[in-house]
Parts: C-alpha cells; sequence; structure tokens
C-alpha cells in the first residue's frame, strides 16, 4: 500500500511539473510580447528583454492609438465581425432547424448536398471568380458572401435533432407556428450550441485575412488583419531604426498586435464555458 501511494505521489509531482512547464511554454510567449512592446530601444536591440520590461515606455501604444488608419480597420474589423456573425447564424439557425425534420422534403438529399461541401469544393481560384461576378468587391457583399459555414450548420443541426419530439408536438397542438417553435423553443433549449457556433463565427470573422485581401479592394474597407499585415511588414521592411524614438519597429509591431487582440482576449474566456458542451452535444449524433 505504501507502494503504491509512493507511485502515486511520484505520478502526481511528474504530472504538476509537466504541465507547469507546458503551460509557461503556452504563456511566455505572450508575456514576452508584452515585455518586448513596453521596453527602450536600447534593451530590445541589444536583447536584454528577457522576462522583464526594462527602459519602461509607451510610446510605442501612443503611436498605435493615435494612428487614423488603425481605428478606421478597428472599426471595420468590429463591423465585419458583428454584422457578418449576424448573417450566418441567421442562416446556419434557419438552415439546421429545416434541415432536422423529418417531414422535410428530400432532407437526406439536401443534408447529403450540405455534407457534400464539406468533403469537395470548387477550389480557391473558382470561388474567387464566382465571387468577383457576383460583384462581392464591398463590405456588404464580404459579408454575405462568407455568410455560410457547412460544419457549424451540421452542429446546430445535430442539436436540433436531440430535442424531444413530444415537446414540439406539444407546442403545436397548442397552436404554435413554425417560427414560434424555432425561437420559444428550439434556440432556448440549444443555447449551449448556438452560443458556441456564434463565437465560431465571430472568431473567424475577427480573424479574417485572406479573403478580405482578395474582395475588398476600397482601402477604407479593409479590416484590422489586413491593416496589421501591411503595417508588420512596412515595419520590417525598415533598415535603420529611428533614434528620434524610444522604441523599436519590433515594438510597435507588437504593440499592434497586443491592441488588437484585446476584445478577443476579454470575450473569448467569458463564453469558453459554452464550448466543450456546445461541440461534444452537437458534434456528436446519437
Amino acid at each position: 500500500m505504501n507502494r503504491l501511494d509512493k507511485s502515486e505521489l511520484i505520478f502526481k509531482i511528474l504530472a504538476y511539473v509537466i504541465l507547469i512547464v507546458f503551460a509557461f511554454c503556452c504563456i511566455y510567449p505572450l508575456f514576452y510580447v508584452i515585455f518586448i512592446s513596453i521596453s527602450g530601444r536600447d534593451a530590445v536591440i541589444l536583447g536584454e528583454v528577457t522576462f522583464f520590461p526594462k527602459d519602461l515606455q509607451f510610446t510605442a501604444y501612443k503611436e498605435v492609438l493615435q494612428d487614423r488608419k488603425f481605428w478606421m480597420a478597428y472599426c471595420n474589423t468590429i463591423f465585419y465581425a458583428f454584422y457578418g456573425t449576424i448573417v450566418s447564424m441567421v442562416v446556419a439557425i434557419t438552415g439546421a432547424y429545416a434541415l432536422s425534420k423529418s417531414r422535410l422534403m428530400f432532407r437526406r438529399g439536401f443534408n447529403f448536398m450540405l455534407v457534400f461541401t464539406m468533403w469537395f469544393n470548387a477550389g480557391m481560384i473558382p470561388t474567387y471568380k464566382n465571387f468577383s461576378n457576383l460583384g462581392i468587391n464591398n463590405k456588404y457583399g464580404y459579408i454575405i458572401g462568407l455568410g455560410f459555414n457547412a460544419f457549424n450548420i451540421v452542429i446546430l443541426r445535430n442539436f436540433f435533432e436531440t430535442i424531444p419530439s413530444e415537446i414540439e408536438e406539444a407546442a403545436t397542438i397548442d397552436g404554435a407556428t413554425e417560427f414560434q417553435l424555432l425561437t420559444k423553443i428550439y434556440m432556448p433549449m440549444s443555447k449551449t450550441s448556438i452560443v458556441t457556433v456564434t463565437m465560431f463565427y465571430a472568431l473567424s470573422r475577427w480573424n479574417g485575412w485572406f479573403w478580405a485581401t482578395l474582395l475588398l479592394n476600397n482601402d477604407r474597407d479593409q479590416p484590422l488583419q489586413v491593416y496589421l499585415r501591411n503595417m508588420i511588414e512596412s515595419l520590417e521592411n525598415e533598415d535603420t531604426v529611428d533614434t528620434s524614438v524610444n522604441y523599436t519597429p519590433q515594438s510597435k509591431e507588437f504593440a499592434l498586435i497586443l491592441c488588437s487582440i484585446i476584445p478577443i482576449c476579454i470575450i473569448y474566456p467569458q463564453m469558453q464555458k459554452y464550448f466543450a458542451a456546445g461541440v461534444n452535444v452537437g458534434g456528436v449524433k446519437e
């Protein structure tokens, strides 16, 4: 018994040590970015910043926050994330609700076509040509054109199918319409999966870069990620360090990155509790 207790103790110690090391490896890059962004020019150039900032300064953040283009891109990203998520959720919820009903004509065919798009697609170039021919080259077209995701619809459809049919039958007897069934029964009972899918869409919109680069021709419509890429490339291509300011181009890069992830860092932990339950229930069909 003592030998078993000793082996368990050793296992727990090793497990905690490994977890601590793993957690440090995960979180240290974020702290390093913070330290570099608030450290002075000379300390960064000499490589003296490791575990603590040196020659504390916030000039890089001041430069970022005073940039009008930064705030314009920020507003565009909030616009795309908010309205794009709404459009995508309307499509996902209504589509999943219809496809979850056995009384829907050609239901199996529609479900097959939905899942088929997850296996095979036209490819990047035909998709771009399709968007281009449809005139999706402004912010409104960008929101609508990327409003569909088969995987998220499947998650909601599977969750809707787990709701007991007796509840729907009772509501139908009481005179509930299809819209009332969806809004009064299915959506409240599927809050976990709906929040999960909403966060999938919101994160995708917030981090959207590739299609925004291709489809949004007007610089005033470009989101934050496109602005970040352009600014970071510009800063990395600078041959000399500006000695008139107490920060390096790298400090400004990291300041830009940190300012861009603040909303996600605030919202994501609040929604994290819904993710495991939402994916497990909606992603597995019993």
